[in-house]
């Protein structure tokens, strides 16, 4: 038994030396010299706020800086999800200084969890069709091959982006838009919650996962109140936020032959745009086309949100 162990581990590290020297490391810092443009529906929505994204990062700063209890949590779930740290403060970081302004206290996030838990009353649905039967339609049929959450849940949004989005299907006009707001957002477009600012539908792809290596209960998108109670709580949350940006770092390194690990202005970049997978199968083909016309492989770069991170992460580092 302990010669076939040490079989077992040797033939292992190799394996993961052999899947490391595969993936062209990304390494720390930002590519761009300068912050790429802030998108106008950010600055509207700071201004409207009456406040400055120096003013919204200063605020999150503190939140971390101030409460050893969220840095112990944010540590534990980085370690059990395999990744720095940093990825998951980059992602809160870049989400409550461009999207939201972040609560003074952990313990308001827990109160929020509790109210849309016993709230009742919500839906994912779109013009009175839930999401529950709408992925029952014969569209939807060859996802149900598709093995875990994850699988799942993309594959019904690439159904729904070829299929429905901005189409007219058998009497319905559905809106060209994206399928987490049509069916994922009761209150209003774009609506996201957290500590991390999840959306539903990335909570729901996530669940496998966290089931996994957390052991919560898998959630359902029949049961909305559950979802959104999950995404508030920040004990819940973060998982789902470790496990969004481990499968970001996995699609970067599986698919497009990039180690993102090291560089968490790339993660919180994917974290912001989503659809990771898609994103790492298009570089994958634009540098085969690279390499083809015998030019280099362009590496992933950092949006005005990565820069941020990475910009900030000397001081964001320091406080764990």
């Amino acid at each position: 038994m302990l010669r076939f162990l040490t079989i077992f581990l040797a033939l292992s590290l190799v394996a993961g030396t052999t899947l490391a020297e595969a993936a062209t490391l990304v390494p720390p810092g930002n590519r761009h010299a300068e912050q790429p443009d802030i998108p106008g529906a950010s600055k509207r929505r700071t201004a409207a706020g009456k406040t400055t994204f120096e003013g919204k990062y200063a605020k999150v700063y503190a939140l971390l800086k101030n409460d050893a209890k969220l840095r112990k949590k944010i540590a534990s779930t980085a370690r059990a999800y395999g990744i720095d740290p940093m990825h998951i403060v980059g992602a809160i970081v870049g989400e409550h200084t461009y999207n939201v302004d972040a609560y003074d206290r952990l313990q308001t996030y827990y109160v929020k969890a509790i109210s849309y838990l016993k709230s009742g009353g919500l839906s994912f649905e779109y013009e009175g069709e839930s999401v529950a039967d709408f992925v029952e339609r014969p569209q939807f049929a060859a996802c149900a091959s598709a093995k875990g959450s994850y699988d799942l849940w993309t594959c019904r949004e690439n159904v729904w982006n070829r299929e429905f989005r901005g189409k007219n299907v058998g009497g319905t006009s559905f809106p060209n838009d994206r399928f987490s707001a049509t069916f994922f957002q009761p209150f209003y477009a774009g609506q996201t919650f957290g500590l991390g600012q999840l959306n539903p539908l990335t909570a729901l792809q996530m669940s496998d996962l966290v089931h996994r290596v957390s052991g919560f209960p898998r959630l359902d998108a029949g049961d909305p109140n559950e979802v959104y109670e999950t995404i508030m709580d920040p004990d819940k949350s973060l998982p789902y936020v470790a496990a969004t940006l481990k499968a970001s770092i996995d699609a970067y390194r599986e698919i497009a032959g990039f180690d993102i690990s090291k560089n968490p202005g790339i993660t919180a970049t994917l974290y912001n745009v989503g659809n990771p997978e898609a994103r790492a199968y298009a570089l994958k083909a634009e540098n085969e086309q690279r390499a083809a016309e015998g030019k280099e492989p362009r590496f992933p770069e950092e949006n005005y949100y990565g820069w941020l991170v990475n910009e900030k992460l000397p001081e964001l580092q320091a406080l764990f």
